[in-house]
């Protein structure tokens, strides 16, 4: 498996910066340009612009957004992008994102006004899914090229893209293929036009040919330089996904605000608990609310000590530590019922190490309202005067300390600010509990919890409760009930086939599930489907910089161990589709927490104008109010200045270096300087900017007036295709 690192003498942040901020004699009278640190996105309503507007909200990365489509959109003109400020021109945007590469009918001003501007200050234009044609330096397909279906392709970083902007990944880029007789991209395959100064960064094979056509390239024309990407993709979709981050790094040349991880934790909750299980014939789960009181024999599932040592051994093997959220009293009625013996629960003491622990509450109560289970569906308890009844202070905090405590009695490494109720419970449950128990907050505040886990298929935003902000967690559609294959697809089948399939008919009335065309065989549905659709849902996760954990259950590490394939799949094709530079991360819940709340503060403070951010020459400069952590990627070999001397800045990952940074005490914004071989020599003044960037192609820039007849009509393009509707992840 070929791994890079980019460690050329030329790094590729040197080699943008040089191609974009040529190094002319300073001009007395004109100091060098500010950049500033947004990008301008154009969309015209398409997935691709916003699929790239996607990638940029989640990294905390400030753009303006111009819609074509609104009568009451700015005026895209000289004064819009750029203008003086003490006595410095600034450039508004560092970048340029448009729907394709022009989007303007021929002979527009604004147009003309973007090309002045991207070849005055060097500014980068992504065209972000466009026709393969000569303005966009391909021949178009029909001279020995392919437009048409792209799924399933295997598509490839070439060498330059990968000693370029996606050095982050190994190679092959997969285009999804999630159903047959279901159109979900779109592509044009061309070779670069000849004599164009044209670089292909990823290609895929030309059907019917030898050669390979262009998909994402840079083209360099007219002082000018374009990523041209000529194939449909929504924000969804892996093959976006995998080079999203290296379309903005190239767009920003490597200088943003924003931080980019690929995250993924797993929590395994009911550890030393037992879990009820799914009954085939009666359609329910004996023991818990779904079944009617005195329904079916309760027979429920349990790991074992050979479980537990699996486990362990594979979070090893794998090096992926696994969140285990523990209930107590599991163990203790475990020897009640077995003489005192519980060989699991002293298996898990014994590598204790091996795991990461969580608070789960002592025996894993409800902790909400007052649950009435003599009705399907359980409803909540009520007082004489018709006032919810919920469970009481004492009552939640005794589940928290006794836990706890317990933990902590048997050696456990917990972190006691962390906890997981019970099914989430105590927070808000729809219909039937539309708030939060009043009881939990003070709780909470008793203990002294600050990260409280919540579900985030109900409550996916964080927020706070009392002393604690919640930390969302994703449910993987693997159930609480099957410690079985066959479990796991009947209840599947029950949830997700019509009525007339034999199922519930769930799928059918719930607006964000879809129905099986027909129930899954017993004997190869696990795998064939339910793993295969878990694993591209988690993984979709991974790829978009979502911190936010997943979590299955103690019986899917039991019997079958159904948890292993999706768990396995996720990091198998991770790691074949990554180079080492771009490690999984894989944080416990405080850390996610916190990662989550510093991009909340950032975004405020991004949407209430309250930071300001632009680059002169070889520094960055960011203002922010003081509370508020600064997200950043740079260079390699960026360092931060403070108030004497200076520090190294981020964290290697993909190639660059990122990270939060504050500003250190006695300093009012946060500086960074750019390593020496990245700044200018002197800083140009945007006149030379202008000139020399003329004189990089070998003839004149583009006059305003001149720039639409440049560009023909642009060709109507194909609608990228949203990916098909999934059945839900409920657990």
């Amino acid at each position: 498996m070929k791994r890079s690192i980019r460690t050329t003498a030329l790094t590729t942040g040197a080699l943008l910066l040089a191609l974009a901020l040529p190094t002319a004699p300073a001009i007395a009278d004109e100091p060098a340009p500010r950049v500033d640190l947004r990008v301008l996105v154009v969309t015209d309503g398409g997935p691709a612009t916003a699929a790239i507007a996607a990638e940029l909200d989640t990294a905390g990365t400030p753009y303006t957004l111009v819609d074509l489509g609104r009568s009451d959109r700015p005026v895209i003109g000289p004064a819009f992008l750029a203008d003086t400020v003490d006595g410095r021109p600034r450039a508004k945007f560092q970048a340029v994102v448009l729907p394709n590469d022009n989007p303007f009918q021929a002979g527009s001003p604004e147009m003309a006004a973007l090309v002045a501007y991207e070849q005055t200050y060097g500014i980068p234009q992504v065209d972000a899914y466009t026709y393969a044609r000569p303005q966009a330096g391909l021949e178009v397909p029909t001279a020995g090229g392919y437009s048409g279906s792209a799924d399933g392709i295997r598509a490839q970083v070439t060498p330059a893209g990968n000693a370029g902007p996606f050095g982050y990944l190994d190679g092959e880029v997969p285009f999804e293929d999630n159903a047959p007789d279901v159109g979900e991209s779109y592509a044009f395959l061309s070779r670069p036009r000849a004599g164009a100064d044209f670089t292909t960064y990823v290609d895929a094979p030309i059907p019917g040919s030898t050669a390979r056509g262009s998909l994402v390239g840079e083209y360099r024309h007219d002082g000018r330089r374009e990523l041209v990407v000529t194939f449909a993709y929504n924000q969804y979709q892996q093959q976006f996904r995998l080079l999203a981050r290296g379309i903005v790094d190239w767009m920003t040349q490597e200088v943003r605000l924003g931080v980019s991880r690929n995250y993924f934790s797993v929590h395994v909750d009911d550890v030393f608990g037992a879990d009820d299980r799914w009954d085939l014939l009666l359609n329910c789960t004996p023991g818990d609310v779904d079944c009617p009181p005195g329904q079916g024999t309760q027979n429920p599932i349990r790991m074992s000590a050979t479980d537990v040592r699996d486990a362990a051994d594979w979070s090893r093997r794998r090096g992926f530590t696994l969140d285990l959220a523990y209930n107590g009293a599991g163990s203790e009625q475990h020897r009640v019922d077995n003489g005192g013996a519980d060989p699991a629960g002293d298996e898990f003491l014994a590598r204790r190490a091996d795991f990461r622990w969580l608070n789960h509450t002592y025996d894993h109560a409800f902790l909400g309202c007052e649950q009435d289970v003599s009705v399907v569906p359980w409803k909540c308890a009520t007082s004489a005067d018709g006032s919810t009844r919920y469970v009481g202070r004492t009552e939640i905090s005794r589940q928290i300390s006794d836990n706890r405590e317990w933990g902590q009695r048997a050696g456990l490494p917990l972190r006691n600010e962390e906890l997981v109720t019970g099914e989430h419970s105590g927070l808000r449950v729809l219909p039937q509990q539309p708030d939060d128990n009043p009881n939990l907050a003070p709780a909470l505040a008793d203990n002294g919890v600050t990260w409280l886990a919540s579900d985030n298929s109900r409550d996916p935003g964080q927020r706070t409760v009392g002393s604690a902000l919640t930390v969302a967690r994703y449910p993987i559609n693997i159930f609480y009930n099957a410690g079985r294959t066959s479990e796991q697809v009947d209840e599947y089948n029950w949830l997700y086939t019509s009525r007339a399939q034999g199922g519930s008919g769930l799928c059918e009335e719930l607006a964000n599930t879809t129905c099986l065309d027909a129930p899954l065989d017993t004997a190869t549905g696990y795998a064939d489907h339910i793993v295969p659709l878990e694993t591209s849902i988690a993984l979709g996760h991974v790829l978009a910089n979502d911190p936010r954990p997943h979590f299955m259950h103690q019986s899917n590490l039991a019997e079958d161990r159904i948890g292993y394939p999706v768990l396995n799949a996720v990091l198998d094709r991770y790691a074949a589709l990554h180079a080492d530079n771009t490690p999984l991360v894989n944080p416990r819940m405080s850390d996610i927490g916190e990662e989550l709340r510093k991009r909340n503060a950032w975004n405020a403070a991004v949407r209430s104008g309250a930071v300001t951010a632009f680059r002169i020459g070889g520094t960055v400069t960011v203002q922010a109010p003081e509370n508020v952590a600064v997200p950043a990627g740079m260079p390699t070999g960026t360092t931060q200045s403070l108030p004497a001397g200076s520090t190294g800045f981020g964290q290697p990952y993909a190639g660059t270096v990122s990270g939060w940074v504050s500003r250190a005490a006695g300093q009012d914004r946060v500086t960074l300087v750019l390593p020496a071989a990245l700044a200018p020599a002197a800083g140009p003044g945007h006149a030379a900017v202008a000139e020399r960037a003329a004189g990089q192609a070998g003839r004149p820039a583009l006059q305003a007036d001149e720039a639409s007849s440049a560009t023909a009509p642009r060709a109507p393009l194909p609608a990228g295709v949203l990916r098909p509707v999934r059945p839900g992840t409920g657990y």
